[in-house]
């Protein structure tokens, strides 16, 4: 067990430290200078590959479509969004579970703007027959983020948070625990996006980066759950929990189903969301009280009803019979 708590100890370490500096001044400064530097590096190299300016070997490999640098920018903005979900794991469950569809909804609005891309023409020209289904795509996309979005903001308002552990030594555990889980899903998602940068330039295609992810959180989310088991398995509780973890499949379900469907699914699963949060909200004061109410019951059925004569301790029996008194 030292041996166990020792690893808690110096990963929740490792995690203060970086929460400490992506929370700070310096990691904004960093994060802007990479999305805006990102975003026009992308669109110098487009112009120089529209030029014929570039070596036959990145020829090749870099879009001739400005709005390709859209989609780059969007991509970089999203995984710095992943990492702040990570980084919220260790706080709430259910502020990780509602960030998670903030980068859902993200995602969508980044696939309404690679839609542009399927526009070879600049300036845009399209009708019924040219661009018509990217335009559709477009729309679907774009309406299905606002609703995720404006689902979010009631999720938000209906939250309860509840601590499920006992005591502080239990709650900072339980805490050390989700920090070595966000920890493992840091570094497997740095070794993601080592891998969706080298492969294309290896000729070897690009990675479903997002899918695969949103397949990670699923695993994540299932081992918060059997995680959280140690300190409460009231069912109120772990039915949110586990509702939550099931939004998570279906988002990545949407994520990788038609178009059409996948954009009803993930509406859908921040409905179920929403609705997981609503039940919680009336239920968990209810089994508070019910809780409550049989414990009162149990004290009070301990103090009105005394121990048995057999289970009394000696020298405690029934009163003596009164004696006649001398004489009578």
């Amino acid at each position: 067990m030292s041996a166990i708590h020792t690893v808690l100890r110096v990963s929740s370490r490792v995690f203060d430290a970086f929460e400490h500096w992506w929370e700070g001044k310096q990691a904004r400064h960093v994060i802007a200078i990479v999305l805006v530097g990102g975003f026009l590096l992308s669109l110098g190299m487009i112009e120089l590959s529209r030029l014929g300016w570039l070596p036959e070997s990145m020829a090749g490999v870099v879009s001739t479509n400005h709005f390709r640098a859209i989609d780059i920018a969007f991509t970089l903005f999203l995984v710095v969004e992943l990492i702040g979900l990570v980084v919220g794991l260790a706080t709430s469950v259910a502020d990780t579970a509602a960030k998670q569809f903030e980068v859902f909804s993200l995602i969508l609005l980044r696939r309404s703007f690679k839609e542009l891309v399927e526009f070879e023409e600049e300036p845009i020209v399209w009708g019924m027959e040219v661009g018509r289904e990217a335009v559709q795509f477009l729309v679907v996309d774009a309406t299905a983020a606002l609703l995720v979005f404006i689902t979010v903001g009631v999720f938000y308002k209906l939250q309860e948070h509840q601590p499920i552990t006992r005591s502080e030594g239990q709650q900072r555990t339980f805490v050390q625990q989700k920090k070595l889980v966000a920890n493992v899903l840091l570094l497997i998602l740095a070794g993601m996006g080592i891998q969706a940068v080298v492969r294309p330039l290896f000729g070897e295609g690009t990675v479903a980066f997002f899918n695969t992810f949103y397949t990670v959180l699923i695993f994540s989310d299932v081992l918060i759950v059997l995680i959280s088991l140690r300190y409460s398995a009231t069912y109120h509780v772990v039915f949110r929990n586990s509702g939550f973890a099931a939004a998570t499949v279906m988002i990545r379900l949407s994520l990788s189903g038609p178009r059409y469907m996948g954009a009803a699914l993930g509406v859908g699963a921040a409905l179920f969301n929403l609705a997981v949060a609503a039940a919680y909200y009336y239920v968990a004061p209810a089994a508070r009280a019910s809780t409550e109410r049989n414990r009162a019951r149990k004290e009070f059925d301990e103090k009105a009803d005394p121990p048995d004569a057999e289970d009394r301790p000696a020298g405690e029996g029934d009163p003596a019979e009164p004696q006649s008194p001398p004489g009578g």
